[in-house]
């Protein structure tokens, strides 16, 4: 039991690291690109899609560092079950057709943990880009065009029309707590 529990300490400092960083790369891509795509009148939902895109990746690199730790314990045969393990696992989706071998359930189990935690970060962090795209608040449904452009800088808010170029490529914290 020891050894599953520094393993699984290990791999959470691992996993959240890696989630860690992948934001952060994901944000400055985003941040990079959005100067190019201000122009383009699908800017909202391409910053959105390949938010979700950088997501999903991330998500992946997740799910297979635990897989390869449990075909590199022998846990599973194959690289395909310890795949298949990994993803019910940290998506919690638990069908328990397979199942960890009882030497390793703690780990596991402390993947199911991990995996929630990082999907709700995930989930905050496109929920804080659609907050800052004031994506939430047109009706996309209507065939209106939304009253203002938008355009987004990933992690330093947005940047209208109104500003010069030096703020729309700087951080502009006011935006995130409300105030101007």
């Amino acid at each position: 039991m020891p050894l599953q529990l520094i393993l699984a300490s290990v791999m959470v400092i691992v996993i959240v690291l890696t989630h860690l960083i992948g934001l952060a790369v994901l944000t400055r891509v985003l941040r990079s690109h959005s100067r190019l795509l201000r122009k383009v009148r699908i800017m909202p939902m391409t910053v959105l899609l390949a938010a979700t895109v950088g997501i999903v990746g991330i998500h992946t690199v997740e799910i297979w560092t635990y897989a390869a730790l449990y075909r590199g314990l022998g846990a599973f045969g194959s690289f395909e079950e310890a795949l298949y393990y990994s993803t019910v696992t940290y998506a919690s989706i638990g069908y328990g057709d397979v199942l960890m071998p009882r030497d390793w359930r703690i780990l596991g189990a402390i993947e199911g943990a991990v995996g929630i935690i990082m999907l709700g970060w995930s989930t905050a962090y496109l929920v804080s880009l659609l907050t800052q795209m004031k994506l939430l608040s047109h009706d996309w449904l209507s065939g209106e065009r939304p009253t203002e452009e938008f355009s987004f800088i990933p992690g330093g808010g947005r940047s209208g029309t109104s500003r010069d170029h030096n703020s729309q490529c700087q951080p502009h914290h006011g935006d995130l707590d409300g105030s101007p």
